[in-house]
């Protein structure tokens, strides 16, 4: 798959909407409109993914297996450091157990102890929840024919987001695997198909696109109408469909310091809590004025994350990937 940098630009924008989200939500203000980064997180991965595994024909185990080293090992770490940090009384409002902290541990929903929430140790973390489950589930559909993947896909995602409706369940797993945010994979697996086939809007159309998906986010953000997954998931799709209609036309140019960014996001999205935590302690203390304290908060919460991205993310991944290519290098006798 071809470096698209239209979708490195969108994920460095979902993160750090998230960021700003956190920063403003921590120092009294209100960004609310920002959290929708995870729903173009979400249509990214389904495009992704379905991309990946229609140019490279992964086999279901290699494809868990590295979406796990790609995920697993940045996140138990920040997860570790949280829960290391309410042991040592840091965070007075957290309450942990061994359940919660397994299941956070293990991707497995559940309610947080400390207020109820449907997240784990690392409150971020609860959109990995929904990450591995379509991991897993796409590993599934790898057994089946290309032809009839999507199909099966459609059926299944449309089929446990109708249960919910139904059942309206109350388990905090249940109602993880049968939440309307699935079906923002299911729509990047579509916009996937369609980029492969070719069949993706002209330039002027992805102008057009890209300026609805930005008014349509202004809306929510400032009205709160339509704040939910069945609006901010199709406006993700037409953002994502709208760029690489831009890719696709030759307009998308590489910005070194956004494509950056777009290669830091998963840091970033990690990360950038505990330092914002820390600048918004720091700046009550200190009596700061408050757009101080809110452009301390964002620009530590972008450095912790490009700081973890170089010293923890790249050399873990190099590491991994490694390991992988000496493990699956062929043997031969002599």
């Amino acid at each position: 798959m071809n470096r698209l940098y239209g979708v490195q630009y969108l994920r460095a924008i979902a993160a750090l909407g998230v960021v700003i989200f956190h920063a403003m939500e921590r120092t009294g203000g209100h960004f609310a409109i920002g959290a929708a980064g995870v729903d173009i997180f979400f249509v990214i991965s389904g495009f992704i993914m379905w991309v990946l595994a229609e140019t490279r024909h992964p086999a279901p185990s290699a494809f868990l297996r590295e979406r796990l080293e790609r995920i697993a090992p940045l996140y138990w770490m920040a997860t570790a450091v949280m829960v290391a940090g309410g042991l040592a009384g840091l965070f007075p409002n957290m309450r942990l157990t061994v359940f919660h902290v397994l299941g956070s541990f293990a991707f497995i929903p559940h309610h947080s102890p400390s207020d109820g929430g449907l997240w784990p140790v690392l409150v971020q973390g609860w959109t990995l929840n929904y990450e591995m489950f379509f991991y897993a589930l796409f590993a599934a559909l790898l057994f089946l024919s290309s032809s009839w993947r999507l199909a099966a896909m459609t059926g299944l995602f449309v089929g446990l987001v109708g249960l919910g409706l139904i059942f309206e369940p109350a388990s905090a797993v249940f109602k993880t695997y049968t939440s309307p945010l699935l079906l923002e994979f299911l729509m990047g697996a579509f916009i996937g198909r369609l980029w492969l086939a070719g069949r993706i809007p002209s330039p002027g159309i992805g102008w057009a696109l890209a300026g609805v998906a930005v008014a349509g986010f202004a809306f929510v953000g400032t009205t709160y109408i339509g704040f939910n997954a069945y609006v901010l998931g199709p406006l993700a799709g037409i953002l994502l469909l709208g760029v690489l209609a831009l890719e696709k036309g030759g307009v998308v140019r590489r910005i070194g310091a956004a494509a950056y960014l777009g290669d830091a996001s998963y840091s970033i999205y990690l990360w950038h809590t505990m330092a914002i935590s820390v600048v918004v302690k720091f700046a009550a203390l200190a009596g700061l004025p408050t757009p101080v304290a809110v452009s301390l908060a964002i620009g530590s919460g972008v450095a912790i994350g490009l700081a973890c991205h170089e010293c923890l993310e790249k050399p873990v991944t190099a590491f991994l990937k490694a390991r992988r290519h000496r493990r699956d290098k062929p043997r031969y006798a002599v």
